[in-house]
């Protein structure tokens, strides 16, 4: 029987073509109807697995990771190592996005008119700077039964930071407690495991459905951004992070992507760097060979705030919005692009289309108008694909730098 590796990589070529073939149809035809309903059947049922294991899996992973690195006292290096990390790899991202951008001036001599009637029926959600750090900085602190119930992990992953730190606080006072939480996280692995077995599936599935229900028309009308943000994106996760991780561990790109591909692909159909956690975390550690204390602080702080192909596309759809409109950003307004696209992408949540959600504050940044979001709406699902792939290549990638740079290499319960 072909490996769960083979059987992701076969299911996602099937699903492509499916969808492809589905796309020729007539809208109406029967067919068409019945495999996009069953598609949209299995996909729901896949994240919504993925979304049950996930709240758990981030307040599990997190509490044991802090723990175990506080035992070590590696805290502060794996903590300070992991931020330099995101942080460098982001600003790389958005270096190269307004770069490319610059040079090829995307969006230069398209009219608008095409995309008038999105533009009058769309209305922005606008948020300034210090609303948005209001709004960011009191979304950290919440009632954790509040966090828990609505899925914010944002909120979770804080709790979970504190309680982490408590039980190394602690001691052996509460070595009950944080024996608890060990054995929870094997067993979430455990079912994470057998989630695993629908992945084939539930990828197949959802690829149809992304690549069925495309606007060819509005795709050709925007080629040369697509073109951009795909080329872009696959740059920075073919040939950046490959040559990051290279560089500071010495381990091929070949070798990585053999480890991470069921990760990458699931992160590419669900469009979801939090659905894809549950699956990083296990690609991590039983492929790539990070241990489970690394893994569990880096991985799911990684799915909440390093959003490298967010930032990138960010920086690379504000120059092109301001080419629509015919307006010249200058250098300084391109820097205040930078600084707001990577603030903004640190505070997408880990959803599909969460770009958008910040996309605004970006386009607000420097003078751009909110309502332009509307010609980027019926593209982004496209693109969201690759650029939550490279989201996750990032966190992974990350998680085996700061093991190399951070980690003494002393063993632990569990680690």
């Amino acid at each position: 029987m072909p490996s769960l590796n083979r059987l992701i990589f076969i299911a996602a070529g099937i699903g492509i073509l499916v969808g492809w073939l589905l796309g020729l149809l007539p809208q109406e035809a029967g067919l068409r109807d019945g495999v996009l309903y069953a598609s949209t059947l299995v996909g729901a049922v896949f994240i919504g697995l993925l979304k049950m294991i996930l709240i758990p899996l981030v307040f599990t992973s997190i509490v044991v990771g802090v723990a175990s690195l506080q035992a070590h006292h590696q805290v502060h290096r794996v903590w300070i190592t992991t931020l330099l990390y995101f942080m460098l790899t982001s600003a790389l991202a958005m270096l190269l996005a307004l770069v490319v951008a610059n040079v090829l001036k995307p969006g230069s001599g398209m009219s608008l008119a095409m995309f008038a009637d999105a533009m009058a029926s769309f209305e922005a959600r606008q948020m300034t700077m210090p609303e948005f750090f209001q709004h960011f900085l009191t979304g950290l602190f919440k009632n954790p039964f509040e966090a828990f119930t609505n899925g914010d992990i944002l909120s979770v992953l804080m709790f979970a930071l504190f309680v982490g730190v408590a039980l190394v606080a602690g001691g052996q006072r509460y070595q009950t407690i944080l024996q608890l939480m060990q054995e929870l996280l094997d067993m979430l692995l455990r079912i994470i495991g057998w989630i695993m077995w629908l992945a084939p599936l539930g990828i197949m599935a959802l690829l149809i459905r992304l690549v069925a229900e495309q606007d060819v028309a509005l795709l050709v009308s925007m080629l040369g951004f697509v073109v951009l943000i795909f080329g872009t994106t696959l740059f920075h996760g073919a040939v950046v992070l490959p040559g990051i991780l290279y560089a500071v561990t010495r381990k091929s790109p070949l070798w990585f992507w053999r480890g991470s591909r069921e990760a990458i692909i699931t992160a590419f159909a669900t469009s979801s760097s939090s659905a894809a956690l549950p699956i990083s975390l296990r690609c991590a550690q039983e492929n790539l060979g990070v241990k489970r204390r690394i893994a569990g602080f880096v991985l799911p702080l990684g799915a909440t705030v390093n959003m490298d192909g967010t930032a990138l596309y960010e920086a690379a759809a504000a120059l092109f919005v301001a080419n629509l409109i015919g307006a010249e950003l200058s250098l300084v307004q391109q820097l205040v692009v930078f600084m707001t696209a990577m603030i903004a992408s640190s505070g997408a949540p880990g959803i599909p289309s969460a770009g958008m959600v910040t996309m605004v504050m970006v386009l607000q940044a420097v003078g751009l108008p909110a309502e332009a979001i509307a010609i980027l709406l019926p593209i982004d699902r496209l693109l969201d694909t690759v650029r939550t792939a490279v989201n996750v290549e990032g966190d992974l990638v990350g998680s085996l730098v700061v093991q190399e740079l951070a980690d003494d290499g002393a063993e632990y319960q569990g680690a």
